[in-house]
């Protein structure tokens, strides 16, 4: 995919924000500086969302394809600048741009700043477009710089990455600190002071980086929202845990499947996750934090191979410092509720600044709620409600 690229020598200046928060101090796109980026590209676009990137070539369908329902209602007309780019990197899973180079970016400053940023990072194994749709364009539309990071590493040999086991999913952490840092300073140099509020937002493994950012990495951050956010415990459950059982029991057993935690009444949407999913998820994730082992992903036993020295890397504690919000559909048939999200809430306690919300009807991907409307319950404008709700709870 080519980058349309549009420079201009000079800005409009004194440009309000809608918070009245006074002049921007606007720069061309050409002067803006992201530290630390090995590769810029620097653009000004009329509209930021995805109504008008998809035109100008400045996001890639196909890495949000399946993540939101057919009828979900996105803003546009967003106008500002886009940096798209790269940090130093070794892995080249990443072609977007025809760079063929990992830690790709994406930053978004729209000409009109309410003052706060939005960090997020991919889901899944995707890259740094994964959360347009679902993410960029609604926080664009209210006043956010928004940026992503592809985690590093993309595809189903992302664990090809890295020098030991675990090393792949370390990256991830490291490189949403490294593009906040980034960001904070871009937007300093944009609008002529940092932001004042800066929230994490992410779905699946990227709600894991939420938390991760959470519990490490508090200071940078004044809160987030996570849904549908992978679990990576080292004495509780993760992918190694569950995803093994349920291959070991569907189809034959569906006692099996609902006791490896896929719910009662979550059975019409297992042939598609078993075909799609869940032996796949199984095998890249055992290779990641276990690439001795070479036996089918269902006879994986977690406690017995004890990768636990590559799964302390990445693993969570519940220990965050910053207020967060966490959603997760009750039916989820690749992160099941109950060995993912209510376990992550019983990790964090009731004494930290957190809210859980359980979405009946909620599943993995928005994608399926036009395949099955009167049984799902699409989870993006419950995330959308759920930035409104932090922006309450910490105060804008």
């Amino acid at each position: 995919m080519l980058i349309v690229v549009t420079l201009v020598s000079a800005l409009i200046a004194g440009l309000l924000t809608p918070a009245g928060q006074g002049p921007v101090r606007e720069r061309a796109p050409d002067r803006l500086a992201v530290p630390g980026a090995e590769h810029l590209v620097a653009a000004r676009l009329d509209d930021l969302t995805t109504a008008g990137t998809v035109a100008s070539g400045h996001t890639d369908p196909a890495d949000w394809a399946g993540l939101h329902a057919a009828g979900t209602v996105n803003p546009s007309g967003v106008a500002g600048i886009q940096l798209d780019g790269y940090f130093p990197d070794t892995s080249t899973t990443n072609t977007n741009h025809g760079w063929r180079h990992d830690a790709q970016f994406v930053i978004r400053l729209p000409d009109r700043w309410n003052g706060g940023l939005i960090i997020t990072g991919a889901p899944g194994n995707r890259e740094q477009y994964a959360n347009d749709y679902t993410i960029s364009d609604y926080v664009l539309s209210r006043g956010y710089a928004f940026a992503a990071t592809d985690k590093g590493n993309t595809g189903p040999e992302f664990h090809t990455d890295g020098d030991a086991p675990g090393d792949a999913i370390a990256e991830w952490n490291r490189r949403v600190t490294e593009l906040t840092l980034a960001t904070k300073a871009v937007a300093r140099q944009r609008y002529g002071h940092a932001p004042r509020r800066t929230y994490l937002m992410g779905m699946s493994n990227g709600g894991y980086l939420v938390r991760w950012q959470l519990e490490n990495r508090g200071r940078l951050y004044d809160g987030g929202v996570d849904y549908e956010g992978a679990l990576w415990s080292l004495d509780g459950d993760n992918l190694l845990t569950f995803l093994p059982e349920a291959l070991r029991a569907y189809p034959g057993d569906p006692a099996g499947v609902r006791a490896a935690g896929f719910p009662s009444g979550s059975e019409f949407l297992w042939p598609y996750h078993y075909a799609n999913f869940w032996q796949l998820t199984a095998r890249i994730y055992q290779k990641e934090m276990d690439p001795s082992y070479t036996g089918d992903p269902a006879d994986y036993d977690y406690h017995a191979r004890r990768p636990y020295a590559a799964v302390a890397k990445v693993a969570l504690t519940g220990r965050i410092t910053k207020p967060l919000i966490t959603l997760h559909g009750t039916l989820d048939c690749l992160l099941p509720i109950s060995r993912s999200a209510d376990q992550y809430a019983e990790m964090v306690g009731p004494d930290r600044p957190f809210r859980y919300h359980r979405i009946e009807g909620g599943n993995h991907f928005d994608g399926l709620v036009d395949t099955y409307p009167d049984a799902l319950t699409p989870m993006v404008p419950q995330v959308r409600d759920a930035l409104v709700e932090l922006e309450q709870w910490v105060g804008r």
